[in-house]
């Protein structure tokens, strides 16, 4: 039998999570019926192209439903009002020790990373290196590209 893995997140990543699935079963699901519905109307089912594609996106839609269902299933969400330590959805500030460049991230489960709007997960190199951790500490972080420190300037 499969063990099922938890899915660590915030409360704020479960609700997108449920959004979701709820726009993909109430909005999508309907769409893509109405697009079979129509192909299978032209006829000749054989070397109807309309009929295939709506059947891979309705494989494809189907098969994220599922996913997101299990990852809902099995959430774990963690609440943080401790901003004494660096947890799952804890907001840091931190500094580049070599360049000292600061940064803003929000510290969250890997189902939710969007590194492109500063969501890093508690699995990332950086994650990892914080996660436990207080203001003013100075941790080493170790990446692909080698070894860097920072140092946590603030914690929300």
């Amino acid at each position: 039998m499969k063990t099922k893995k938890e899915c660590l997140m915030t409360a704020d990543g479960f609700l997108e999570l449920e959004n979701e699935l709820n726009d993909l079963k109430l909005n999508k699901r309907p769409e893509i019926i109405q697009a079979l519905k129509e192909a299978r109307a032209q006829g000749d089912l054989s070397e109807n192209a309309d009929y295939d594609a709506a059947r891979n996106a309705q494989a494809e839609l189907e098969g994220k439903i599922k996913e997101l269902e299990y990852m809902l299933e099995n959430a774990k969400i963690i609440d943080n009002n401790n901003k004494d330590v660096i947890n799952i959805g804890s907001t840091i500030t931190i500094c580049y020790i070599d360049d000292n460049e600061e940064e803003e991230y929000k510290i969250v489960g890997s189902m939710e990373s969007d590194p492109m709007n500063n969501k890093i997960s508690n699995e990332s190199p950086i994650g990892k290196a914080v996660i436990g951790k207080k203001v003013n500490d100075v941790v080493s972080v170790e990446s692909p590209n080698g070894a860097f420190e920072i140092k946590i300037l603030k914690i929300a």
